[in-house]
């Protein structure tokens, strides 16, 4: 191995999807990358991850690699926590509450997510009444001690736990998020007595206020945490065995990576891990380009979720929900308080199911095909109408040249899926195709417009930027119906979630609530308690593989003015709390209200509920480009395919073209299609089409209507 490549390292990023399980190998210095793409096994995540990492490394050494000692680590997501949550097939797992507080989890927000349902379902608890158990002892608003947790109360404790046969252990004793002196020693007694209990305490997992959701997080990470735990193990191993040395880094919901540990101590921290991948790929490509308002667009095969971000960075909420009961209905899941990028699920999925509901109206979705048994075309064993049915009827897809020819559709038996729902619904199999496309692409409009709408935006300024193996296939119609004028496609597109988790910066997060006025903040006891914070925050970001020199350091407020109902985030650098933090506090959290609301309240008093610390390395620009000679091939003669234009409402024939035999600064017109292994752009409309210099595909549409 000669000395250039001695230099240099390889990283890895597999992500699991629903349906497919993606991966891509990153040579730096260079940003050269190779990507590999397999059906996903849910009875067995880890079979897929092999093949994908066989794969990538096999690519890697054709290309003159010798990479046994050069793997540095891999970056991993995975949607493990999600599904064990959906599914409800996590541990067994008992509460510790304060007494008096046993029936939080079964009260909830006391309120009707949907008032006009008669038949409201809502969702069933993680932990049943009778692994709840109570102690008396308790803190007051403040963190002061009311009642001590004294030895005979722990000692009962643990003597009821011993009776349950339980697999992990949730404690959320009230008003913790202040003072976590209690669970604290309820903690070490369980641990010192069950030593191989898992075991998740509120303060350590979501130190905010709110009892019911910091309840819920609690119970919900003790929950997934002895899978996750396993799961991770395993995973290392395998790591291990095929690029020894690697580290293992997992990608989390918030846009940063953790080590292997800090994520099986915190799993629920990767509920929205994946998506978060493909939000950061979307911004590493509009930074290359220099654009500064993005919605963020990924489709895979299972959903499509959306992101906005302004100004190369994406919103973060701190508070969202899963498992939802009824899947678009906010107010029908479990409430998670972890901080998240603030994604939208706006529709379907390619493995979609369409199917009619009980008006005799067609429908797609939620239910998901998956990879197993998958939609109809992969002749995987499914017979029901699936997204990728339509598309690949309507003439999206190429039967013969998906995943570049390694797989085979068959069209035959998506119009045989797609007949049966026509035969039900008296209508053609393309009328059936179209509607399943249109309501899609309708649905996943409307909530897109609603969320760039909430944040303050017009669309009209923005540039859709579109990941996933289905995000191009669609988005140039999402985008044509929200009057966004123009759409990136990056390259290798389809496994967009795996560049963002190369992309993404090493990050750790912090959160203490204590419900102060802002003129009352004692600003000394504060600095004490970021200073502990900041001291926790480091040791786990060098877990990670992070510097301890040069990293970013910003607090963040939860704000509002006293009295109100709703929080105004605020996020400033690193810098010394003291009185003269003040001002720049308000200033900032009153220009955020003006951006919010149009105006400040006259004679309000702003009032901090939660403080908040983000530590991350520094964000780089990755200018990522083909490993392989696929960028190498001459200009290719265009083919020709009949696809169904929406505007015309008819089946035209459009030229197709590869992707990567288009020279950089090649200008098409659309209608046309642009095909390529990891998934295929569709340009329905009238457009200008443009390669730019890294291969990206610029589309600037010219018909909206």
């Amino acid at each position: 191995m000669n000395q250039e490549n001695q230099t240099r390292n390889i990283r890895l990023a597999v992500d699991i999807g629903g349906t497919f399980t993606d991966g891509v190998a990153v040579l730096s210095p260079g940003d050269r990358i190779w990507v590999g793409k397999t059906l996903t096994t849910p009875s067995a995540p880890g079979d897929a991850v092999t093949t994908v990492i066989v794969d990538l490394l096999r690519q890697v050494a054709a290309a003159g690699m010798d990479v046994d000692a050069n793997v540095a680590e891999m970056v991993h997501g995975t949607t493990l926590v999600t599904n064990t949550l959906i599914e409800r097939k996590g541990a067994r797992t008992a509460l510790v509450v304060t007494k008096g507080t046993r029936d939080v989890l079964l009260m909830g927000r006391e309120g009707r997510y949907d008032m006009y349902d008669l038949n409201l379902e809502i969702p069933r608890p993680l932990v049943p009444q009778k692994l709840i158990i109570e102690v008396d002892a308790r803190l007051d608003v403040r963190g002061n001690t009311v009642k001590a947790l004294d030895d005979k109360v722990i000692d009962a404790m643990l003597a009821s736990l011993a009776d349950m046969d339980v697999e992990a252990i949730a404690v959320c004793l009230l008003h913790s998020y202040v003072n976590d002196v209690q669970e604290r020693q309820v903690e070490a007694a369980i641990r010192k007595a069950f030593p191989k209990m898992a075991v998740s305490i509120s303060s350590s997992i979501a130190r905010e206020i709110r009892e019911y959701e910091r309840m819920s997080t609690t119970v919900c990470n003790a929950y997934v945490q002895p899978l996750v735990t396993e799961y991770l193990g395993l995973l290392a191993d395998r790591v291990n065995d095929l690029a020894t040395g690697a580290g293992l880094r997992i990608m989390l919901s918030s846009g940063g990576f953790t080590s292997g540990q800090a994520a099986a101590d915190n799993p629920i921290l990767l509920l929205e891990s994946g998506p978060a991948g493909g939000v950061l790929s979307a911004l590493n490509t509009a930074r290359q380009h220099g654009i500064n308002e993005i919605l963020a667009f990924d489709m895979g095969g299972t959903t499509a979720k959306a992101c906005v971000a302004v100004g190369g960075e994406p919103l973060l909420s701190h508070s969202f929900e899963c498992s939802r009961v009824s899947r678009f209905k906010r107010g029908s899941g479990l409430p998670i308080l972890i901080p998240s990028i603030d994604l939208i699920e706006i529709g379907a999925g390619g493995g979609s199911i369409a199917h009619i509901n009980d008006f005799g109206l067609l429908n797609v979705g939620p239910e998901s095909s998956g990879s197993v048994p998958g939609p109809a075309c992969y002749a995987g064993g499914g017979t029901h109408a699936t997204v990728t049915d339509a598309d690949l009827f309507l003439g999206y897809l190429n039967a013969d040249n998906f995943l570049g020819g390694t797989m085979k559709l068959r069209r035959d038996l998506a119009e045989a899926a797609l007949q049966d729902l026509a035969s039900e619904m008296k209508m053609t199999a393309t009328e059936v195709a179209w509607g399943i496309c249109s309501m899609v692409n309708e649905n996943m409009t409307a909530a897109a417009r609603v969320h760039i709408a909430e944040k303050g935006h017009d669309p009209r300024s923005f540039t859709m930027v579109a990941t996933g193996g289905a995000g191009p296939v669609h988005a140039v119609e999402v985008a044509r119906k929200l009057q966004i004028p123009k759409v990136l496609a990056p390259i290798a597109a389809g496994a967009g979630s795996c560049l963002g988790f190369l992309a993404a910066p090493a990050r750790v997060d912090r959160s203490w609530s204590n419900p102060t006025l802002v003129a009352d903040v004692e600003w000394q006891a504060l600095a004490e308690v970021f200073g502990t914070m900041r001291k926790d925050a480091e040791a786990e970001l060098a877990s990670a593989g992070a510097p301890r020199l040069g990293l970013d350091w910003f607090i963040g407020a939860e704000m509002r003015y006293a009295g109100q109902g709703h929080n105004v985030p605020v996020t400033l650098p690193w810098q010394e709390l003291s009185t003269g933090f003040a001002s720049e506090l308000i200033g900032n959290f009153e220009q955020r209200y003006r951006q919010l609301y149009g105006n400040v309240v006259p004679n309000a008093v702003p009032q901090v509920m939660t403080w908040r610390l983000t530590g991350r390395s520094p964000i780089e620009d990755h200018p990522f480009r083909w490993g392989d000679t696929r960028t190498q091939s001459r200009t290719v003669a265009p083919g020709m395919r009949e696809i169904y234009l929406p505007l015309k409402k008819c089946f035209k024939p459009v030229p197709i073209y590869d992707r990567y035999s288009l020279m950089p600064g090649t200008r098409l017109d659309g209608p046309l299609v642009l095909e390529e292994k990891e998934s295929t752009l569709v340009v329905p409309v009238a457009a200008n089409v443009q390669v730019l210099e890294d291969y990206t595909i610029l589309i600037e549409i010219k018909e909206f209507e």
